[in-house]
């Protein structure tokens, strides 16, 4: 089975590099670990943990989308609602509604979701963010809660990864096979003073 460390990184769009990176970096305080950009073209990485980042690709005729409220159905194609990052404890939360409330974001009030604490705002481009805080003594991810009162048929067949619904792997790919191909980020392992 394959084990997943974390969110490598989401990546977003953007028209304005500068105003993402002042909120992303300056006021939420998420260091910019990694830039790529030539002429019309810019890609930044932000880093949420050790283990997740959050990317912005600069995209010039790009507008901001739609201010739409966390969770509020839609219709229409749609593909994604909100985002949501932890932070490690009820002081955190509060430290980034005041920090949120002082550079005149808007910010909900702090909610009780029982097994996080959670408040909601947007970033600059209108992406709507959200911040949670977990509860002490409920942990979800070691004690799953199954409180759906209509359940889909899938969902009744618990929470752990269900065997036999997608075709089995017959032969991998042999490892004198298996090429990598160099991408964008190739730049970012060039030595330091090769760019001089």
């Amino acid at each position: 089975m394959v084990k997943y460390s974390g969110v490598n990184h989401l990546a977003m769009a953007t028209r304005d590099m500068d105003t993402t990176t002042r909120f992303w970096r300056d006021l939420l305080g998420m260091r910019l670990v990694a830039s790529l950009g030539r002429l019309g073209y810019r890609h930044y990485f932000f880093e949420i943990s050790e283990h997740d980042m959050i990317a912005f690709f600069e995209w010039p005729d790009v507008d901001k989308v739609p201010e739409k409220d966390h969770g509020v159905p839609v219709k229409g194609p749609f593909v994604f609602d909100h985002v949501s990052f932890e932070v490690e404890s009820e002081e955190d939360l509060w430290e980034l509604k005041d920090r949120l409330e002082a550079a005149e974001v808007w910010v909900s009030e702090v909610i009780n979701h029982g097994f996080i604490h959670s408040i909601y705002s947007f970033d600059p481009n209108n992406i709507p963010i959200e911040f949670s805080a977990p509860v002490p003594g409920v942990n979800i991810r070691k004690h799953p809660k199954m409180r759906d009162k209509r359940p889909s048929a899938v969902a009744q067949e618990g929470s752990e990864p269900q065997p036999g619904h997608w075709p089995e792997v017959i032969k991998a790919t042999p490892h004198e096979e298996r090429m990598v191909y160099s991408g964008e980020g190739m730049i970012l392992t060039e030595d330091d003073e090769a760019e001089k």
